[in-house]
Parts: structure tokens; C-alpha cells; sequence
């Protein structure tokens, strides 16, 4: 129990003790025996209860809390409990006064009681049956007392003065044992009626605080409800994990939007000339008496904190005319959270107005879409609202048809009946109390619409709270016209709806309790069998999740920096250096591509005659200085750094591709941009330095007869891999030519064109001798590689001849010369591109994996990494939605608790006295 609950029990109590030891004596010259039926009495009130059971009764027993008999007498018992000693005694005196007067109190009891006993009920009928069964349960719950409380002497003797003088024996009888020519018996009946009227107004301020805190223990039901709601929303799609909300269903025209409205107190809502509500509305109204500010979020967008509400009708608008026109209707939700101290906890739905006719511009299956969504959120647990206009025959209401279809008791729906201002008093009270259409909760009249104002446009009143105006708008309505005044039993006003409203959802959240509760552990022992036999109860979380894998990563990357060194750095760009040593023998040594048939030019020097040509020839100088200078003027260092930057940012995609990253595009191109960003600032800077280490070559080169001998070696194996590549591109082109014999065929006649021994007419670019363009193309293709490979084994021999053993003769052997240059340019290369690039990337790449893949990402980027992953995605969903569904559980049983509390202490208000009871 809370401790307003309990301090609203205790505060009337203390109250009437000082204030009945005050006043009671006094009270008890000047009061008549008739106190117990006096005006603002409980016994009053039973009196009442006649005027307030009407014909609709049972059609409101959800929505009104039914009257407890039994909670009457402890509270009557325990204002006795609370009396003085004096203030006690006296009572006592009274009620002996009271059973002595049993004929005559009798009769006007039981015709009191008379009236109430058809309606009140099989209690009232027990406990009031007659004056006699009154009266005698009376003198046994003084018997049981008096033989159980020790009394002082003066009290026993005034006690066996009344006995005494009901006996008739006793001094002051007077005549015919008249009661009231005694002044014990005057006395007493005093001391009763002061006992009875004691503190009535203290009373009703304990029981409305009392009923306040039991509302707000009743309302925390329903805002802890509603926020598991929400939890439930993101578990899954299981219908069995749906608490109630309500459905605000109704036509175009009935005023549902401005229904919704004036329980929130803002136009938030789309308005227009066409359907403009295509998707449910989602709304959940959270209560926030502890701030003054209102504003509304979209969870499912993530926009949060809008506390402009034009902004919010805005974006719905926006939202739902999103729909495409030829659908017009979906059943995708909005979600929106209202957060205000002007609202009550409520969960509604809103859906798109029922029509009869679709227009032209829309789908002809428009209506039945329509219907079948509302149909689909209309049916149990949720609670229809139902809104009717009153201009409109209950009969031909489209929302309370649709409703009956789905509830056809009326046990989940509740009836508005909206401009009540545009019929007659009589015809709109008639609908309210209407029997033909009952609904269990009934039907409430509200006039929602504000009255116009030359200031207010149509769709927009500003952004202040317009819930005041439209109260005072009803009260003044209302109030005005007889037939809804509180004699009518009628109920009237938005007030009147929200409260309704409140006390439906309460009733029909804490009903769904067990059932809920039932439903989320049959759930749960899914979620955590599937969570023990597929994943053997491994925790696994998005956050978890990355780190492992950035962590998996970067030791990868490690152990590929570890093998990734020098070597491997000079490898490259001497295979770089050699591939330029070969363009450069091929453009000033080798042969050429044929371009068409005809003969060659004869050359001045061929290559064949260079192992015997004269050493101070201009023209074989001429060609190797120039190709050295070629070398190493070509930008080695962006050569070099280029190739090594390229090498590195490929062996990280080729890790990234064997690690768990390769299924998450999100990190791929986060690790591929974070290598490529650093390689790219590394090499801009270190390409301008390694330009600047190798800048004396670009003047004069010496060699060393160990570097001679290296470069005699490796320029071999550089002529047979090219060797092997010219037969290998000969073999491709005998195979599309279609065999040796046509390429022979081919390679014959071109010979003889070449040489003069037949003659063509034109240059062949059409075809000649039978052959077509297309062979004579491949032919061509064929002499060149030919030549080429006949060029290779000449100079492969010359390189291993005597004659390329010394470097004084590196005229006649410029292939181990430029490969000796491009040997001593790599050595250069390799030393400072392994100092700076690759020492400074192996340094940077870690930590900037750490930033972009870490620190620097939000969580729900974090949570989409992880979503990538089908198989980490499923694995994430059975860890969140266990662990989900635990939290749940644990406050559904705290609510459940809460409940069990609630009714222990509804049945024992009226056992809180023990000393003694009337009955």
C-alpha cells in the first residue's frame, strides 16, 4: 500500500478523535435520537442510491465502481474505535438508548430500507431485512464487547442505571417506562447522535484522498502497462505479446479527429479536403506532472522533442500522403508519443474514416480496404471507440456497425456522440440513454469543436492548450439545456470522456495481466530453449560483436605487418623497374608491331650486328644513354610509393575478405576508406622525398662489378619470363586463327608480301590471297610475336656470352646495364619507403580503425553493423529478445503484486477495527 493510500486512511481517523473529545458532550445535550439518519450520513447515502440506479445500470458497471455494504460498517466501527473514553461511554449509552427505542426506530428503518432492498441487492436484502434483526445484532455486539473490555466503576454504573431503567425498575422510569423522563436515557441518545455526527466533512476529505490514491496506484498501473507496450513492440510480431489499446474508429465526417484532439489539448492531427488519414496513428499519451512542457517524438523515425504541434501535424501529413495514390491506404503504422501533464496515460489507434463511395481519383476496392483494416485493429483485447455524429440516426451509424460486427455485445465499445450542438436537446439526450443500441459502457456526448473566433483560421488556433475552451464550450452547452443536468444520469463532456476513458483502460489493462503474463513466459521458454540449443547460451551483444571482430582484425593485420617487410617492398618495385627495362629495350632495340604489309625499311644497324659493333659507335650510345636517362628520370619515387601503396591497400582488402567483415558492407568500406585515407596522405609527402634520395642517379650512374654481375643474372630470368610470355600469346592466337596449318598458311604468305614475292593491290586492309582482314590481322599479330621471341633467345644468348661479363662493355649489353640501374634505384627505394610508409601506416591504420569503427560510431550505426550479419543478426535477436522478455516479465509480476495488494486492501477496509463490530 502506498503512503498516500495510508495516509489518506489515518487522517480523518486523527482528525475525529481531537475533534470528538472537543465537542461530544456538548454535543450530546442539544442532539435528537434521530442523528442516525441525519443529512450527509452514510445511511443517507444508501437513502440516495435509489436516484442513482437507473435504467442503463448494468451498462455501466465497467466504467463506475459498484457501492460496497460491506465497507460501510467497518468505517463506522472505527469512528467508535477513535472516541474518548468519555465521548465512548456516552456512545455506549445511546446505542443502549437506540435498542430499548426498538419499535419505533424499527418501523422507520424498515421503511427506509424498504425501498433500496429491490435494487441495492442480496447485501442490502440481508443486512436490512427488518428493525428487529437490526437491533438484536446490535445487543449481541455490545454483549461480546462488554464481556470482553473491562470497564472503569462509573461507566458500569451508569450502564446498570440504563439496564435497570429498560427493565423498568429502576429510579428514573418514568410513567408507562417512558425513556425520556430520564435523564441517562437523554444522555445517551446525546452521546449517540454525537458519536454519529462526528466530523462528517473530515470524513468525506479522507475518502475523496483515499480514492485519489487508489486511482493514482490505478493509474500507475496503466502507465507501466502502456511503457511494457511499447517493449512489446520491438520483441516481435506475435499477436499473444498485444496489450489492449483503444480503437478510435468512425466516418469521414463524424468528428474523430476532433475527438482526439480535445483529449489532447492541441491540433496535431492531419486535416484536408481529401483522405488525408491513409496509415494508423499509433498515438500513446504520456502523463508528466512533474514538467510543464508538451511535446510529441516519432520513435519509429527517430525524432524526438517536437514542441511545436503544427509541426507535428506537418509531419503526419507528410507521412500519410506518402501512401502512393493508387494504394491510398496502409496498413504500415505511425507511431507518436505525446508527452504532457495534460494528458491522461492513454494507448490509442487511430484509423482511417470509414466511406461509402470511392471518388475517382481512388482505387475502387477503396472502401473494402478500409474496413478490413479497421476490422483487423478493432478486434479483442482492444477497446472501440466508437464516434458517431448526432446529426446522424444511430441506426445508419457506420461505427457502431462495423463495431457490433466485431463486438456484438457491446462489451468493448464505448459510444461518442459528437456535435451535439447541431440537434435538439431531446433528440440528443435520447440518443445517450438510447436501449435499442446499448452499449456495456455506454455512450457519451461532447460538443469537441471550438467555436470560431475572428483570430482562428480553419486549420490552425495556434499552439496553446485548447482543452480549457473546449470544456467551457460544453459546460456552457450543457449546462444550459435541463435534460443533461445531473438528474439525467447522462454522460456529457470531454471531461466526462477522458475520465471514462481512464477508467476503461485501467480496467482493461489490469484484465489482461495474467493473460499477458501467461503469453511472455510461453514466449520466454521459446526464446531461452532456442537461445540454449542453437547458440549454447553464448552471450552475444552489437557492441561485444564489433569489438571481437575489430579485435580479430586488427591481429590479422599484425601478423600480415610482421611478414609484410623490405623484401617484399623491394620484390615489388624491382618488378615495377624491370617491366619499365623491357618498354624501353622494345621502343629503341627490338622489333615493332607490324602496321600494315608492306616491305620493311632496311635498318642502318640491326641488332644483330651489335655484339660486333665498333664500342665508340654514336648510335649505340646514343640509344642506351637514352633509355638510362629514360629510367631514371621516369618519377621513381611516385612510381615506387604508388606501387607499394597499391600492394598494401589490396593485402587489406584481401584481409578483410578473410574476416568476419567481409559480410558487413558498412565496415568494408569503413576499413577500405580508413587505409586509403592514411595511404593517400603518406604518399603525397613521401613520394616528393624518395624523389629527392634518387635525384644523383638522374646524372651519373657507377656500377660496381658485383652489381653488374646481379644485374648479368637477374636480366636472364627477366628475357625468359618474357620469352615464355611471347609463346604463350603465339599459342593464343594459332588457337583462334583454328590450328598450325591455317596459322602457317597465313605466316607464309605474309612473308612473301614482306619480301617482295608477291605483290598486293592496295594495302590488304580488306583481305588478300584468300585470306579475309581478320586473318591477315591475326597473322600480322603472329609475325611480331615471332620476331619478338626470335629477338629474345638472340639477346638471352648475348647476355650469357663472354662479352656482357665486363662492364666496359655495356654498349653491347644494355639489358644488364638498365637492369643494373633499376637494381640500384629499387635499393634506394626500398630503404626509405620501409622507413617512412610502411613503419608510419603500420602505426596509423590500428588506431584509426579504433575511431572510425569505435569510438566514432553511434549505436544504432553499431546496431546496424551487427544487423549485417544474417546469422549474427538472428543470434543478436535471441540474446535482446530473451533478455526483453525477462525485463518484462519482471515488471508484469511487480504489477501483478501491485494488483494482489490493491484487492487484499479493498476486502479488508472494512476489518481495520478489532475491538468490536455491529454485526
Amino acid at each position: 500500500m502506498s503512503a498516500r493510500l495510508l495516509s489518506a486512511r489515518l487522517a480523518p481517523l486523527a482528525r475525529g478523535v481531537a475533534w470528538s473529545q472537543q465537542r461530544a458532550v456538548s454535543k450530546s445535550i442539544n442532539t435528537v435520537a434521530g442523528g442516525l439518519l441525519r443529512p450527509g450520513s452514510r445511511l443517507r447515502e444508501l437513502r440516495t442510491l435509489d436516484r442513482h440506479i437507473g435504467s442503463s445500470f448494468l451498462h455501466n458497471v465497467p466504467v463506475a465502481r459498484s457501492i460496497s455494504f460491506a465497507r460501510f460498517i467497518p468505517k463506522l466501527v472505527s469512528k467508535f474505535a477513535t472516541l474518548g473514553a468519555v465521548t465512548g461511554g456516552a456512545a455506549v449509552a445511546g446505542f443502549t438508548y437506540v435498542q430499548y427505542q426498538a419499535a419505533q426506530a424499527g418501523n422507520y428503518m424498515v421503511d427506509v430500507f424498504h425501498k433500496t432492498t429491490d435494487r441495492a441487492g442480496s447485501l442490502a436484502n440481508e443486512l436490512y431485512t427488518g428493525a428487529a434483526g437490526v437491533l438484536n445484532q446490535t445487543k449481541e455486539g455490545w454483549d461480546q464487547t462488554t464481556d470482553r473490555i473491562e470497564l472503569p466503576e462509573w461507566l458500569q454504573s451508569l450502564l446498570n442505571a440504563s439496564e435497570s431503567g429498560q427493565r423498568g425498575d429502576g429510579p428514573g422510569q418514568g410513567p408507562e417506562g417512558d425513556p425520556k423522563h430520564s435523564n441517562t436515557g437523554a444522555a445517551a441518545a446525546g452521546g449517540a447522535t454525537a458519536a454519529f455526527a462526528y466530523d462528517s466533512k473530515s470524513d468525506d476529505e479522507g475518502t475523496q484522498e483515499e480514492q485519489i490514491a487508489r486511482d493514482d496506484q490505478m493509474m500507475l498501473l496503466t502507465r507501466k502497462m502502456i511503457e511494457i507496450r511499447g517493449l512489446l513492440q520491438t520483441v516481435g510480431q506475435s499477436d499473444t505479446l498485444t496489450l489492449p489499446s483503444i480503437v478510435v474508429i468512425g466516418s469521414q465526417s463524424s468528428g474523430k479527429s476532433s475527438v482526439l484532439e480535445s483529449i489532447v489539448g492541441h491540433e496535431f492531427l492531419p486535416k484536408g479536403s481529401n483522405m488525408v488519414t491513409r496509415r494508423p496513428i499509433e498515438l500513446t499519451l504520456v502523463n508528466t506532472p512533474d514538467s510543464r512542457a508538451e511535446y510529441g517524438e516519432f520513435p519509429s523515425l527517430g525524432i524526438g522533442k517536437i514542441t511545436d504541434f503544427s509541426h507535428i501535424q506537418k509531419t503526419l501529413t507528410d507521412l500519410n500522403l506518402a501512401v502512393p495514390a493508387e494504394q491510398c491506404v496502409s496498413d504500415e503504422p505511425i507511431q507518436l508519443r505525446i508527452y504532457s501533464p495534460n494528458v491522461p496515460d492513454l494507448s490509442l489507434i487511430d484509423l482511417p474514416g470509414y466511406i461509402q463511395v470511392s471518388g475517382r481519383d481512388q482505387p475502387p476496392e477503396l472502401k473494402e480496404k478500409i474496413a478490413e483494416l479497421c476490422e483487423r485493429y478493432i478486434k479483442a483485447p482492444n477497446v472501440i471507440l466508437a464516434i458517431s455524429a448526432a446529426d446522424v440516426d444511430l441506426a445508419n451509424s457506420t461505427a457502431l456497425r462495423a463495431s457490433r460486427k466485431i463486438d456484438p455485445r457491446g462489451e468493448r465499445t464505448i459510444g461518442v456522440i459528437t456535435k451535439m450542438d447541431l440537434v435538439d436537446p431531446e433528440r440528443g439526450a435520447s440518443m445517450l440513454g438510447d436501449r435499442k443500441y446499448a452499449l456495456r459502457l455506454g455512450y457519451v456526448g461532447v460538443v469537441s469543436r471550438l467555436p470560431q473566433s475572428p483570430t482562428s483560421s480553419l486549420f490552425h488556433r495556434g499552439s496553446g492548450n485548447i482543452s480549457t475552451a473546449i470544456q467551457k464550450n460544453e459546460q456552457s452547452f450543457f449546462s444550459s439545456h435541463s435534460e443533461f443536468g445531473a438528474d439525467s444520469q447522462l454522460d456529457v463532456g470531454t471531461k466526462t470522456l477522458r475520465k471514462k476513458l481512464m477508467r476503461v483502460m485501467e480496467q482493461t489493462m489490469a484484465a489482461s495481466l495474467k493473460s499477458t503474463s501467461e503469453a511472455i513466459q510461453q514466449e520466454l521458454a521459446e526464446a531461452t530453449y532456442e537461445f540454449k540449443v542453437q547458440y549454447n547460451e553464448m552471450p552475444l551483444s552489437a557492441e561485444t560483436y564489433l569489438a571481437e571482430s575489430l579485435d580479430a582484425f586488427k591481429h590479422s593485420f599484425r601478423r600480415f605487418a610482421e611478414d609484410f617487410g623490405r623484401p617484399q617492398v623491394r620484390a615489388l618495385i624491382k618488378h615495377e623497374l624491370d617491366q619499365q627495362v623491357l618498354n624501353l629495350l622494345a621502343q629503341r632495340y627490338w622489333n615493332k608491331p607490324l602496321e600494315d604489309l608492306s616491305p620493311p625499311i632496311p635498318e642502318a644497324d640491326s641488332l644483330k650486328d651489335l655484339p660486333k659493333a665498333d664500342p665508340e659507335n654514336a648510335l649505340w650510345r646514343l640509344k642506351l644513354d637514352a633509355s638510362t636517362g629514360s629510367l631514371t628520370k621516369l618519377g621513381i619515387g611516385r612510381l615506387a610509393t604508388t606501387v607499394v601503396a597499391n600492394a598494401l591497400q589490396m593485402h587489406v582488402e584481401q584481409l578483410i575478405t578473410s574476416s568476419s567483415f567481409s559480410a558487413h558492407p558498412f565496415a568494408r568500406k569503413a576499413i577500405t576508406n580508413a587505409s586509403a585515407s592514411i595511404l593517400s596522405d603518406l604518399s603525397y609527402d613521401i613520394s616528393d622525398e624518395l624523389e629527392i634520395c634518387i635525384k644523383p642517379y638522374k646524372y651519373r650512374i657507377d656500377l660496381e662489378d658485383a652489381e653488374w654481375k646481379r644485374g648479368r643474372d637477374t636480366v636472364s630470368d627477366v628475357l625468359k619470363e618474357e620469352l615464355e610470355v611471347c609463346r604463350a600469346a603465339m599459342k593464343n592466337v594459332e588457337t583462334e586463327m583454328g590450328g598450325k596449318r591455317k596459322l602457317r598458311d597465313v605466316l607464309t604468305f605474309i612473308d612473301r608480301v614482306r619480301s617482295s614475292q608477291i605483290v598486293l593491290e592496295g594495302t590488304g586492309a580488306g583481305g588478300a590471297g584468300g585470306f579475309s582482314a581478320s586473318l591477315l590481322r591475326k597473322g600480322q599479330e603472329a609475325v611480331f610475336l615471332r620476331d619478338r621471341a626470335d629477338v629474345l633467345q638472340m639477346r638471352l644468348l648475348a647476355v650469357k656470352s663472354k662479352q656482357c661479363a665486363s662492364k666496359k662493355n655495356k654498349y653491347h649489353c644494355p639489358e644488364v646495364f638498365l637492369d643494373a640501374v633499376a637494381d640500384k634505384l629499387t635499393t634506394t627505394a626500398d630503404l626509405f619507403l620501409d622507413a617512412e610508409l610502411l613503419s608510419k601506416f603500420y602505426y596509423n591504420f590500428p588506431r584509426e580503425l579504433d575511431n572510425r569503427l569505435g569510438r566514432d560510431l553511434s549505436k544504432s550505426e553499431i546496431e546496424r553493423f551487427a544487423s549485417e550479419d544474417p546469422k549474427v543478426k538472428r543470434h543478436l535477436d535471441v540474446v535482446r529478445r530473451k533478455d526483453l522478455l525477462e525485463h518484462v516479465l519482471k515488471e508484469m509480476q511487480a504489477l501483478r503484486q501491485l494488483e494482489a495488494r490493491e484487492k487484499r486492501s479493498l476486502r479488508t477496509d472494512g476489518k481495520r477495527s478489532k475491538g468490536w463490530t455491529l454485526f
